[in-house]
């Protein structure tokens, strides 16, 4: 049987910098939105952050694209 993983336990809001990060991780939406946006596509980035899985990278890139003015104001 396979186990659904729920997305929306994937991002969490760091309680000290009150920014979104993956979960139980110090990794920031904004870190992977950034390497996303200096054209590395998901996998790449799973690459270059190795501790990450591909779903965590995907749901940050999913966080960033349904917020991204929100993310974009707080820079």
């Amino acid at each position: 049987m396979t186990t659904l993983t729920d997305i929306g336990q994937l991002i969490t809001t760091d309680p000290h910098s009150n920014r979104p990060v993956i979960t139980g991780t110090r990794t920031s939406v904004r870190r992977i939105a950034g390497l996303y946006n200096q054209g590395n596509n998901a996998e790449e980035i799973a690459r270059r952050l190795n501790q990450l899985t591909i779903t965590q990278i995907y749901a940050a890139l999913t966080y960033y694209h349904a917020n991204r003015l929100e993310l974009t104001l707080a820079l």
